[in-house]
């Protein structure tokens, strides 16, 4: 045998054995992985069991309920006071309004900025 091909032999060797040296280091962190989940699952509180599911109320599922909000009116300002400032508003409450129509876009609206549509013309 010649040195070159001593050395390529050599090399081989070193290549393989740091393959088998990362294998078992990708092997021993899976491990790992699994030993620290287990652990992890031990000390969590324990699955509910089917008596303990939730389940639906008496009078059956809940649907859902559309109607129109308004909003309550802004309190009036006496001419010559100063106007109210938002931190003295108080919550403003809704209320059901009393027209069941849906408000819509106006017609040829695309109802949103930039939303592609003609516009109102």
């Amino acid at each position: 045998m010649n040195t070159a091909s001593t050395q390529l032999a050599a090399a081989s060797g070193l290549m393989s054995l740091f393959l088998f040296i990362v294998a078992v280091g990708v092997l021993a962190l899976l491990a790992g992985g699994f030993w620290m989940t287990s652990r992890v699952r031990y000390r969590e509180s324990p699955r509910p069991r089917p008596e303990e599911q939730p389940k639906l109320p008496p009078e059956g599922p809940v649907h859902e309920v559309r109607e129109n909000r308004e909003s309550a009116e802004i309190p009036r300002i006496p001419k010559g006071d100063r106007p109210l400032t938002p931190y003295e508003l108080t919550n403003m409450d809704t209320r059901t309004s009393a027209s069941k129509e849906r408000p819509r876009w106006s017609k040829g609206s695309s109802g949103s900025f930039g939303g592609g549509g003609l516009g109102a013309h």
